[in-house]
């Protein structure tokens, strides 16, 4: 599988049910403007993102090719059951008089900060410190996969998607990332 799929794959599935995506939520139902929002998202995924892989690339030139195996199968591990947890938001109040855009990057960018899907990026990162604009790249768009459909249909999806479930099968296909980074890397 190349990087950018690997990338993508990563993060979309990893943010299925995150805070982010519940962020997502609450910015749609509050502004009600969704291209600021997706665009707000589209800017702070990439700022995010790239700062995460670069410090991903920064750590893995102090662990050898080895170590980064057995640090990368951990790390996908854990945020397998780093997903099983579910995530609320702290606050749901609707400052309506900010601006969409503005006010949409910069919750994105502080939420996303130590996030599972950051995190994923760094590992990414580090894991292919060659290929760092596919992972920026796949990062994104696989941040725009989970997100930008939960924006467009807003309250809807929450109400209808089995999260506890999908949940589960997301936690093995992580489970499934870290045994194939062993086997495969």
């Amino acid at each position: 599988m190349s990087v950018i799929a690997i990338s993508i794959s990563t993060v979309a599935l990893a943010e299925i049910g995150d805070k982010t995506q519940l962020l997502s939520l609450m910015l749609a139902s509050c502004y009600r403007k969704p291209v600021p929002i997706i665009a707000a998202i589209f800017l702070a995924t990439i700022f995010n993102h790239a700062l995460a892989a670069w410090l991903g690339v920064v750590v893995a030139d102090y662990i050898s090719p080895d170590v980064l195996k057995w640090v990368v199968a951990a790390s996908f591990f854990a945020v397998a059951l780093w997903i099983l947890v579910p995530d609320k938001l702290d606050d749901e109040s609707c400052p309506t008089e900010r601006n969409p855009f503005w006010a949409s990057f910069i919750a994105f960018f502080i939420a996303e900060i130590g996030d599972k899907t950051q995190i994923a990026t760094s590992i990414l990162g580090a894991r292919y410190a060659d290929a760092l604009i596919w992972v920026i790249a796949g990062t994104t768009i696989g941040m725009l996969l989970a997100n930008v459909p939960v924006v467009l249909i807003g309250k809807l999806s929450a109400d209808k998607l089995p999260l506890k479930w999908i949940r589960r099968v997301t936690c093995v296909l992580f489970i499934g990332l870290a045994i194939g980074s062993v086997l495969y890397a």
